[in-house]
């Protein structure tokens, strides 16, 4: 947590427990699988739930998408924040600490994620006979990863939960509102 997966020396990490190097090496095998064991099950959590939330609004009718398009990923988020704050060292791992791992990606998983959903409704609208315009792909980029760093912020600055959860509500309606105005809706 103090210096980070990369700058941490693992002879520092097993020292700090009161354990040698030999004996950690009889549990992991190196510095990537600690990791992994700390972390995988966290990092694989939020990013399904959010992969979850997509196709479920995905597998919705043409018609209901519009009408709940803010319904399923504020349950997400909701779901996403409660697992944050019950696993919070491990979420602040793998959100500020995770630099040179496979962790360290999750914000641009969950970009890549949003903008492909983004085009699909974008194309279910077009379906509907509601057009929505073309979002020029910078600032759509910037858009949707400054919306996940505002909600990770709570989580790496452990907000307390009932401040979170009224920023969430707060967050969901200026997101929502905006990304209405954009596409013409």
């Amino acid at each position: 947590m103090k210096k980070g997966f990369r700058s941490a020396s693992l002879r520092n990490i097993v020292k700090s427990v009161g354990m040698t190097t030999g004996a950690f090496y009889g549990y992991y095998k190196s510095k990537e699988e600690l990791f992994e064991a700390l972390c995988g099950e966290h990092y694989e959590f939020l990013i399904n739930r959010f992969k979850r939330a997509q196709s479920e609004f995905a597998a919705l009718p043409y018609e209901r998408q519009p009408e709940v398009m803010g319904e399923i990923s504020g349950l997400c988020m909701y779901d996403m924040l409660y697992y944050a704050y019950e696993h919070i060292d491990e979420c602040k791992m793998i959100l500020c600490c995770s630099e040179g791992t496979r962790f360290a990606g999750l914000v641009d998983e969950m970009v890549e994620l949003e903008v492909n959903s983004t085009h699909a409704y974008q194309e279910v609208l077009n379906k509907l006979g509601r057009p929505s315009p073309k979002i020029d792909p910078q600032l759509e980029h910037i858009l949707v990863t400054g919306m996940f760093h505002t909600f990770f912020e709570l989580v790496i600055h452990e907000m307390p939960l009932k401040d979170a959860e009224n920023y969430v509500r707060e967050m969901r309606s200026f997101y929502t509102a905006g990304w209405m105005k954009i596409m013409g809706q």
